[in-house]
């Protein structure tokens, strides 16, 4: 197995830290690795206790270098569309996890690398990290959840990326808006333990809510995300998790 799942239980509830281990191949990510990478994925969605979920790649060189040029030399028209189909579960089954997922980034995050970081809700990087799109460079486009980054850098950048095959620096990375925050390497736990104490001091139900609401407005008109929101407001009175955490707000204030 190349997917190790730890579940951590703190003070604010289970955080599964996701570990993809091909360290001596820069994490690069085969057939085999997409489906247990789904796989874990997808156990992990039916924790009702879980609150968030950081992946990571083993070692300090790469998040996840690529994925497997060795298979792809000897794919077809048929079986390259296999090929790209799993990986793009990956990325949905990220997606569609029902608490926020970190990406830890340490090293190389290329092509399906950064197509599976851009599927996590944020993005955390050492200084040291590098990121890029280089599938134009082995004559293949760049495809499936690359469709994100747009949203994230823009459409110049993502063409830049994508047409030209560069490799950017972590700092170019936080400056584009490709990722949340970049620290040295030695306080990236330290970094990841502050977003996750965060995340844990919030509303759990609230958080489900707010990543379920985010992914309608990703695909909605104006006039129809905010409806939504109206929607998903009203649902949160639905369980006494907003009256607990307002007394409580308004206790501190009193006192």
């Amino acid at each position: 197995m190349t997917v190790h799942t730890e579940i951590e239980q703190r003070p604010g509830g289970a955080v599964a830290r996701v570990t993809f281990d091909n360290e001596a191949r820069l994490n690069i990510v085969g057939l085999a690795a997409m489906d247990e990478l789904r796989a874990a994925f997808e156990a992990l969605a039916a924790m009702d206790e879980l609150r968030a979920a950081v992946l990571t790649g083993a070692g300090t060189r790469a998040f996840i270098g690529g994925a497997d040029i060795r298979e792809m030399a000897g794919l077809n028209a048929q079986t390259g569309r296999d090929f790209i189909t799993r990986l793009h579960q990956v990325c949905a089954a990220i997606r569609a996890l029902p608490v926020p997922v970190i990406a830890r980034i340490e090293g190389y995050a290329l092509g399906a690398g950064l197509e599976i970081a851009a599927s996590c809700d944020l993005r955390l990087a050492s200084d040291g990290a590098k990121f890029g799109m280089p599938e134009v460079r082995v004559g293949i486009p760049s495809v499936i959840e690359a469709a994100l980054l747009p949203a994230l850098i823009g459409w110049g950048r993502t063409r830049r990326l994508l047409y030209l095959g560069d490799i950017i620096d972590a700092a170019d990375a936080e400056r584009w808006g490709l990722v949340e925050r970049v620290v040295p390497a030695a306080a990236l736990d330290t970094a990841l333990g502050e977003w996750l104490e965060a995340i844990l001091a919030n509303g759990a139900n609230a958080i489900r809510q707010q990543k379920m609401l985010i992914a309608r407005w990703e695909e909605l008109p104006l006039r129809e995300a905010i409806a939504a929101g109206i929607d998903a407001f009203s649902e949160a009175w639905q369980n006494d998790e907003p009256r607990v955490a307002m007394a409580k707000f308004l206790a501190r204030k009193r006192s």
